[in-house]
């Protein structure tokens, strides 16, 4: 198999080349749609509890993203220097 992947469509794979490639693109899409299936009811829960407690639903899930990374210090600091910015230039609320 060539390193210069500007000859990929002169690339010949062996069997057992296809047949790696074959099983990743086959778990890859079951992955992926197991993903999908997943952040579509996460959506929904996210929804109703919005609902529910009366928040909105990005700030929900911002809030899972932020707990996700463990960085609230980080973000919060990135908020502060964004704050900033905003109010230097007078586009704030």
């Amino acid at each position: 198999m060539s390193d210069n992947y500007e000859d990929h469509d002169q690339t010949m794979f062996t069997n057992d080349q296809k047949l790696k490639l074959n099983q990743l693109i086959n778990e890859g899409m079951t992955v992926l749609q197991e993903v999908e299936t997943l952040n579509e009811g996460l959506n929904d829960t996210i929804k109703n509890i919005a609902e529910e407690l009366n928040i909105k639903a990005t700030v929900l899930k911002k809030a899972i993203k932020i707990a996700h990374k463990t960085n609230f210090g980080e973000t919060q600091r990135d908020h502060e220097l964004l704050e900033n910015i905003l109010v230097t230039v007078g586009k704030t609320l």
